[in-house]
């Protein structure tokens, strides 16, 4: 701890959630003005009545106030408002392909099945997104060339009676009058993939060489989320083979061309098709190799600038080719439905063996979280990204067939073929639907059913509750209430994701064995593919309907800006057309405005994040703790509130930010990292514990230490505000205590938002700042580990210490066998009967530990 010198200030950076908020909001102020940024990246201050920024409130430090400057890093204009970033949720199955890639599993160290899995994995990825690519684009050359142009314009056609008889009568016209907005289309996409936010800062405050970064600190969540120098070639890869699925489709389909003479435009379009395919299988370079020269790296260098170029110019000129050498054009497009159901099945057969070859992969890196408890391993045994990958396959094709179907119904069915592959698409989603409709039926009545009988038999409320909200029973009731619903949700989430995909993936295997079996189906499936039409239509009409809206009312865009929030976080990977990465622009500004304040020797920052901000803020804090020198990094602290770290990201993306990561920044941070989380949040949790439970009266639990080891750690302590501590957990009590004299008060049950408003949050940046010690309570008996199943050596009962293990008394810096001071976390721990006898008091090394965490063996003057 630093006692405040007259010259010590604290900057409060804080860090805004998904959906954006206003400066004032994130400031806690009436107004409040920008101080530094671009405008997209703001920095914000309150400000007084003449505009000029404001210092904050003050912060008791341990009894001392110290000044505090309050910042605010607003990046919602990244994602949220505009017409422009509205039509981004078009792009949604793209941008959740994309999120598939960061959700596989870690490559297991010395393994060369995991690697050479790793790469087939990776490989198969990107094949797929390219597959959903073509998929669009096919069904999208139906609309415009099939039933627009071949078939609504044909001559003698009622279709479009406003259209003049010599439209109807030029071939090249409707041709091109089909081609060109497709074309138009692959160039908006092309040209969304070239999109990127500007880095707005003064200096790198990371060293030039990778080398010393990973020599300093390795393994810190989020050190993987960099630019991927592929994305360039695969943006080219995507636009040659999505122009070449339409040249293919305008020439007669996969079958070959229906005009012989234009046997050799088809063999050209097939080349270039079978090229990107190649191309992006082939592209597949992680960071570990890409210093090695891969072959990733070598295809990069070989498809350069000016490589790229020619093969884009190479497509286009096919299809404009095609458009002239179509010739009279048929009643409707031979094949046309053909080409789509290719494209859909082999986007099919890549999800299939990804999901196969995932499960030995998975498999192979579960020893990187054998170790943890089950609640805290990856989702699905780290399979997780196979649901994701053919959720997106499968609303990328709905949204599609959706809007087929809503054209041909708007151009009149009477004039207009029935596409024969869609009506398998309109009984999955029918199905799909019908099914939706029955298990919400069945669950909600479950569910409501469980809570009566929980509430019935005095098992609702936890016993959080009652320690938090002492002496208060109807604070107790009402706060109950809402944490049962709050655990409930973070505890299916991910099982209600399975569900869906599930679902939709047995449909989607029905309605593929009736296609290719061709079975006709009895009378009785017809309403199903009537309700399957409905919601496709209601699909694609609803998006349509937001971007439409958006342009006039921005607070519709704000809202879908919840999507972009979510997925736009990681770059692009497997898929280039998404939108921007925003956290390739917010952490480096935000480690950059950090290194600014550090230059003052009496500042002390500290990042604080809400929601997705805490993602954002915790990588900040890793790449600062890995290029700041000792001195600086000691100045630098980190407050998340709301955080999904541990519930959500550590288990669905278990290698960006696994909880061994988590365990690393604790450690890197000494004990500066506090959590604040309320029980009633669905959306946050804690970060730093887990396996809680009260044991007598006293909430105890495993977690992080402050020297980065992982083991039981001290029973939580009450603060001065009601709040328990457990290790860097900070649980608010929810409804809030109060109302407190000088500061603002919100009445209820809280959830997610308004952190900042209660007391607890000055004494977490207080220590997060290192002017306060955390509460420490060392115990002197082995009850507590007894209680929670674990030995005195930090191991589960009934198994053995692990090698190097952490004192488990120790709970802050206390020494450990481990020459690196990092102890793996622990497994879950048995049950334990309390009639067990209790472990001898370990004792602790002298010169290992703060003095005050001795305080209880330190000798008493005239005792």
């Amino acid at each position: 701890m630093v006692i405040p010198g007259p010259d010590t200030r604290v900057v409060e950076l804080r860090v805004h959630g998904v959906l954006g908020t206003t400066p004032e909001d994130l400031t806690g102020s009436v107004s409040a003005v920008e101080v530094a940024g671009d405008g997209l990246g703001q920095l914000v201050r309150p400000a007084d009545r003449l505009r000029r920024p404001a210092p904050g409130p003050m912060l008791n430090a341990g009894g001392r106030p110290v000044p505090r400057v309050v910042e605010g890093y607003v990046w919602g204009g990244m994602t949220s408002g505009g017409f422009a970033k509205a039509t981004w949720a078009l792009l949604f199955p793209f941008a959740m392909a994309n999120v598939a890639h960061w959700m596989l599993p870690p490559v297991r160290e010395g393994s060369a099945a995991s690697r050479g899995l790793g790469h087939l994995l990776r490989a198969l990825l990107r094949l797929a997104a390219l597959l959903l690519s073509c998929l669009l684009v096919s069904q999208l050359t139906v609309i415009f060339l099939d039933l627009v142009a071949t078939q609504c314009l044909r001559p003698g056609s009622s279709c479009l009676p406003f259209a003049p008889d010599s439209l109807r009568g030029w071939d090249l016209g409707r041709a091109v009058l089909g081609l060109l907005p497709v074309v138009a289309l692959v160039a908006v996409l092309h040209r969304v993939s070239t999109v990127s936010w500007k880095v707005n800062r003064s200096s790198d405050p990371l060293p030039a060489d990778p080398e010393r970064r990973r020599s300093r600190l390795a393994g810190l969540p989020g050190e993987t989320v960099i630019a991927d120098p592929d994305t360039p070639v695969l943006r080219m890869t995507h636009t040659v083979a999505t122009l070449a699925v339409v040249a293919i489709l305008a020439l007669g389909g996969p079958t070959g061309a229906t005009d012989g003479s234009n046997d050799w435009l088809w063999w050209s379009a097939a080349a270039l098709f079978l090229f990107g395919l190649l191309a992006t299988a082939l592209l597949d370079d992680p960071p570990e190799l890409r210093a090695r020269g891969g072959l990733g790296g070598r295809l990069r260098r070989f498809l350069g600038s000016w490589p790229s170029q020619v093969m884009v110019g190479a497509s286009v000129l096919l299809v404009a080719l095609v458009s002239v050498r179509l010739g009279p054009l048929p009643a409707e497009l031979p094949a046309s439905t053909l080409t789509v159901e290719v494209v859909a099945a082999l986007l099919a057969l890549c999800c299939v063996l990804f999901g196969a070859l995932l499960v030995p992969a998975a498999w192979l890196a579960r020893v990187e979280w054998r170790g943890q408890p089950r609640d805290q391993r990856p989702w699905a045994g780290g399979w997780f990204s196979a649901p994701v990958l053919t959720l997106a396959a499968l609303l990328g094709a709905g949204f599609g067939a959706g809007l087929t179907l809503t054209v041909r119904q708007l151009l009149g069915r009477g004039h207009l073929a029935d596409p024969e592959g869609y009506e398998a698409i309109t009984l999955l989603w029918g199905a799909g639907a019908v099914l939706a409709v029955v298990a919400v039926a069945v669950v909600v009545p479950v569910v409501l059913f469980r809570r009566w009988l929980a509430e019935r038999r005095d098992r609702l409320a936890p016993p959080e509750t009652t320690l938090l909200h002492a002496g208060r029973p109807e604070d107790s009731r009402v706060g109950a209430r809402a944490w049962w619903w709050a655990a409930a949700q973070r505890r299916h989430l991910h099982h209600i994701l399975l569900l869906v995909a599930g679902v939709l993936s047995a449909g989607a295997l029905i309605a593929l064995v009736v296609r290719l079996a061709d079975v006709s189906l009895p009378d009785w499936f017809d309403p199903l593919a009537g309700i399957g039409v409905v919601v496709l239509a209601a699909l694609a009409l609803a998006l349509l309907r937001t971007v439409h809206l958006a342009k006039r009312r921005p607070e519709t865009a704000k809202v879908l800006g919840i999507l972009a929030d979510l997925t736009s976080f990681w770059p692009r990977e497997a898929h280039p057309t998404v939108p921007p990465c925003y956290a390739l622009k917010v952490i480096p500004e935000l480690a950059d405005r950090v290194v600014h304040h550090l230059k003052d020797p009496g500042v002390r920052v500290v990042i604080t994040g809400h929601s997705q901000g805490s993602l954002l803020a915790a990588v900040t804090a890793a790449r600062l703790a890995q290029s700041l020198p000792d001195a600086d990094r000691h100045r630098v602290g980190l407050v998340t509130h709301g955080s999904q770290l541990q519930w959500i990201y550590a288990r669905a993306f278990p290698s960006v930010v696994p909880l061994s990561s988590l365990a690393e920044l604790s450690g890197a941070l000494r004990g500066r990292w506090r959590s604040l989380c309320r029980g009633t949040d669905p959306l946050g949790g804690p970060v730093t514990t887990w396996n809680r439970q009260v044991y007598e009266g006293t909430l105890i639990g495993v977690g992080f230490r402050a020297d980065g080891s992982v083991g039981p750690l001290p029973a939580a302590t009450r603060s001065p505000n009601g709040a328990l501590v457990l290790g860097g957990d900070h649980w608010l009590p929810d409804p809030m205590r109060g109302p407190f004299t000088g500061r603002r008060w919100s009445p209820g049950v809280l959830s997610h938002y308004d952190y900042p408003v209660d007391p607890e949050w000055d004494r977490a940046v207080a220590i997060a700042a290192g002017l306060e010690l955390p509460p420490r309570d060392t115990p002197t008996t082995g009850s507590l580990l007894s209680a929670l199943g674990v030995g005195s050596d930090g191991a589960a009962a009934g198994q053995s210490p692990p090698r190097g293990a952490a004192d488990p008394i120790d709970g802050g810096g206390g020494g450990s066998a481990d020459p690196e001071g990092r102890g793996r976390p622990p497994g879950r721990p048995s049950k334990t009967s309390l009639s067990d006898p209790v472990p001898p008091p370990t004792e602790i090394p002298r010169g290992r530990s703060t003095p005050w965490e001795r305080a209880a063996e330190l000798p008493v003057k005239g005792g």
